[in-house]
């Protein structure tokens, strides 16, 4: 009896390799960005418990850099305005995704649908700098286009970029003309995937457009809208660290100061890197659970989640 013998696997794995190499070649940069940017990282944030000096020198000190997070009284503040803005962002936002989604469908005209698809997009490609240059100048007290434009109406010019009331408003209708176009292609391009039968069914049926919407397109765009939801949870303590560092000035930083912030200004400005670690840990752990919670709860409540 001919004994057969199994391929090596770790050969078959190097010979998958080799046969499509360009492939791999390809996926090569995006891979080295992954190691160099989010492993390196995790495996570094054994940081958060030592006493860093050099190279060479770490002296373990436990939760020390915890318990000075927790007991210093900027913390709270600092863990309240990332709490507010995030669920501005996250939470407050959110619907407007799928609702311009629905809208820009039921355009009729091509031509209309494709212009607002192409504005709608374009601020997304812009970077924070140029965002908030722009934003600025129009909210300017001096000669801003919508004080002047309140100002024909008799309302006397209003200062958004100096006082605290008004500022977490600017940053959520920024970020909502940033990202209205760009987060709602997801929604839009699950409306064009339904399948046109279940429309003409529908109106055979005597449906009119609102039906249509509610018993056909709002059902399609579930799953999409519970994934980015819970995805977007493990976002949560972000709070947008660019545009909070371009909007921000002395008159408003108390009310705008978030933990991204915080960590850029202890850790990169002051040198304190275990601190600062400790912070960023702190926030990946609370993303991680915030992420498995929202995913287990919406398995057990509907069904669905992200896997």
């Amino acid at each position: 009896m001919v004994e057969m013998k199994l391929p090596n696997q770790r050969q078959t794995f190097w010979k998958k390799i080799k046969a499509e190499k360009v492939l791999y070649f390809m996926i090569l940069p995006t891979i080295i960005y992954f190691l160099v940017f989010r492993v390196f990282p995790i495996y570094n944030m054994r940081l958060a418990f030592f006493k860093y000096s050099s190279r060479e020198s770490w002296t373990f000190v436990g939760l020390k850099y915890f318990r000075m997070i927790f007991k210093s009284p900027d913390f709270r503040q600092i863990l309240k305005n990332t709490l507010t803005i995030s669920f501005m962002k996250y939470v407050l936002l959110f619907p407007a995704f799928p609702i311009f989604a629905i809208m820009l469908n039921e355009v009729r005209w091509k031509g209309l649908k494709n212009s607002v698809q192409i504005i709608s997009y374009l601020p997304h490609f812009l970077s924070w700098i140029v965002i908030a240059g722009i934003w600025i100048s129009t909210l300017s007290i001096d000669g801003g286009g919508f004080n002047q434009i309140i100002g024909w109406f008799g309302i006397k010019p209003i200062s958004f970029m100096t006082e605290n009331r008004y500022i977490k408003w600017v940053l959520f209708f920024c970020e909502g003309w940033r990202s209205l176009g760009w987060d709602s292609i997801i929604y839009f391009t699950a409306i064009l995937t339904i399948n046109p039968s279940l429309y003409e069914a529908a109106e055979i049926d005597g449906a009119n457009r609102w039906q249509l919407i509610k018993n056909i397109i709002l059902p399609a765009l579930i799953i999409p809208m519970v994934t980015m939801f819970i995805l977007n949870l493990g976002f949560f303590l972000n709070a947008g660290f660019d545009q909070v560092l371009n909007f921000s000035n002395n008159a408003v930083l108390s009310s705008i100061d978030i933990l991204d912030t915080y960590i850029y200004r202890i850790g990169i400005q002051g040198g304190q890197y275990s601190l600062a670690t400790a912070v960023s840990l702190i926030k990946g752990v609370v993303g991680v659970l915030l992420v498995l919670g929202t995913h287990f709860t919406s398995k057990k409540l509907t069904g669905k989640g992200v896997w």
